[in-house]
């Protein structure tokens, strides 16, 4: 395999992606980027003959839009006046509201902790709840911090709460290597680990090299409830590289490795002096002093900055697959040599144009909200999970958290219900997916889902909830049915529905539980569990 420096410079570059080779009629930059998706998105359904489904109507748009920018379904007041707006540009200000809504921060806080952590992150001890990173996290969308200013500060580490990203990795340099180039900088170095990647460019060195980075990294648990950390860092300390898998040997202690950027030059740092000893830990567990030289300081800088050639094209095709399903470069993690865009010209102009907005992810995401392209019916011909043209919506499963905010939503719960049984929902619910686009679910939460209390008391009549609303409404059933299904599925019903709906609660001289039960049924249908 070819391993030059002229290869790893155009591999930065982009170049062996195909993301700089094709030319567009019209310049990318000389549109608005909603335009250059649904252009792109377009010619490839016409140079591969591809027969589209519709748009999507009012209501499945609503319902769509609503859960990926806010992570709820809208409310019986938001549905009932969204559909019954004539304006046609009120998908565009539905949008804008959504990217101004209190409730996006936190949204988008839960998506990317996830991708930061996973469910079971190890070495935090708490592995379901992290108060003090979502709390800094949900600030950091609140305030419409920039992607690569929060990314950096993740790196840092100094703030209080967003530490946590690094204490997973407490005495797992490699690991910290791995994490940090998949997720920030799309690039799969796990293969690098034992031995020189077989299908890309990177060696075990250049893997150690970003190791480097780490090794340093001091981890000390801080007590508390919540537990707290710190975070500090020793000024030596190198990965030590003992040759290949087949290579090792007991007591081979191997050759240290310095620090390198992924794909660029060696760290650069200054001599400790001669006498140099390292401080001891401080036994209060407080931290080290800051060092002279910082090499998470420097890595930090690097994977920040406005040139670094990974790091926008890596985000824009994360947003987008969060948004339409799956990557123009999928796996979305993956950007290598042999794993070409299915778009090129879009992928570069998502990756600029993110890059020129400064890194602001409010404008990526309205871009990609009000293309045509993510406006889309969500069904059609096509049956894969992930339709490589992205000639239909994407369908999915709702979140453990989407799911428990969609009930509260839906039913009208008090604010105070917010947290109510979550942990359940979690631990039911909170790994639906294997990755691939394919929904998981399992006998546990289907069971969950049938005799679980916490979901009947969503449906319960309380003050206020919806049972309470639409017992206490005087108009006909026919019409309060109609406000169910506006209130839970963000639809009106269709009339087979008002008739069996209504002679199922009628049926009954008291209706509350004939009521409860009815709610109870549309939260728990795969209509409600997917996001249409």
């Amino acid at each position: 395999m070819m391993r030059s420096n002229n290869r790893l410079a155009l591999y930065a570059s982009g170049l062996l992606l195909g993301v700089s080779f094709a030319s567009s009629p019209v310049q990318a930059q000389d549109k608005p980027l909603r335009d250059v998706i649904d252009t792109e998105i377009r010619a490839k359904w016409k140079e591969e003959k591809i027969i589209l489904t519709g748009r999507a109507d009012d209501a499945a748009f609503l319902r769509r839009v609503t859960i990926d920018l806010v992570g709820t379904v809208p409310t019986l007041e938001e549905t009932t006046k969204f559909l019954a707006d004539s304006d046609s540009k009120k998908r565009e200000k539905l949008v804008e509201t959504l990217l101004a809504d209190p409730r996006f921060a936190e949204a988008q806080a839960n998506v990317w902790d996830l991708v930061l952590f996973g469910r079971n992150p190890g070495n935090i001890g708490q592995t379901r709840t992290r108060p003090a990173f979502k709390t800094w996290f949900e600030k950091q969308f609140a305030d419409g911090v920039a992607y690569d200013k929060w990314v950096k500060e993740v790196l840092v580490a100094e703030q209080r709460g967003s530490e946590m990203f690094l204490v997973q990795f407490r005495n797992a340099p490699e690991e910290a290597a791995v994490h940090v180039s998949r997720i920030f900088l799309g690039t799969q170095l796990q293969c690098a680990r034992c031995h020189d990647h077989p299908y890309d460019v990177w060696t075990q060195k250049d893997f150690y090299g970003v190791a480097g980075f780490f090794v340093r990294l001091v981890v000390q648990d801080s007590g508390g409830m919540p537990k707290t950390f710190t975070i500090s860092e020793k000024m030596s300390g190198e990965v030590l590289f003992s040759g290949t898998a087949k290579d090792q040997a007991p007591g081979k202690k191997g050759e240290p490795v310095k620090a390198k950027f992924l794909g660029g030059a060696e760290l650069t740092e200054p001599a400790l002096p001669k006498d140099f000893k390292e401080q001891p830990l401080p036994k209060d567990g407080g931290k080290l002093p800051m060092p002279a030289f910082s090499r998470k300081a420097k890595f930090a800088e690097w994977l920040a900055a406005a040139d670094n050639p990974y790091l926008a094209k890596a985000a824009a095709n994360r947003v987008w697959a969060q948004f339409m399903g799956r990557g123009i470069v999928h796996p979305i993690d993956d950007f290598n040599a042999e794993n070409s865009p299915s778009h090129p010209i879009l992928m570069k102009a998502l990756a600029d144009g993110f890059a020129s907005h400064k890194f602001d992810l409010k404008w990526l995401i309205r871009e990609i909200a009000n293309s045509d392209a993510y406006q889309l019916a969500g069904t059609g011909a096509v049956t894969a999970a992930l339709p490589k043209r992205f000639e239909r919506a994407r369908v999915r499963p709702l979140s453990a958290e989407e799911i428990v905010a969609a009930m509260r939503t839906a039913t009208a719960s008090e604010p105070e219900s917010k947290n109510s049984g979550s942990e359940y929902f979690l631990r039911y619910f909170g790994e639906p997916t294997n990755g691939l686009g394919d929904f998981q679910g399992s006998l546990a939460e289907h069971l969950f889902a049938n005799n679980g209390e916490q979901i009947r008391n969503f449906t319960r009549r309380k003050k206020g909830n919806l049972t309470d609303q639409l017992l206490s409404a005087t108009e006909p059933w026919e019409v309060r049915v109609e406000r169910l299904f506006l209130a839970v599925l963000s639809r009106r019903p269709k009339p087979s529905e008002v008739t069996k709906f209504v002679a199922f609660i009628k049926d009954d001289p008291k209706p509350e539980a004939r009521l409860e039960d009815a709610i109870w049924v549309l939260v728990n249908s795969s209509e409600f569990r997917f996001n249409h």
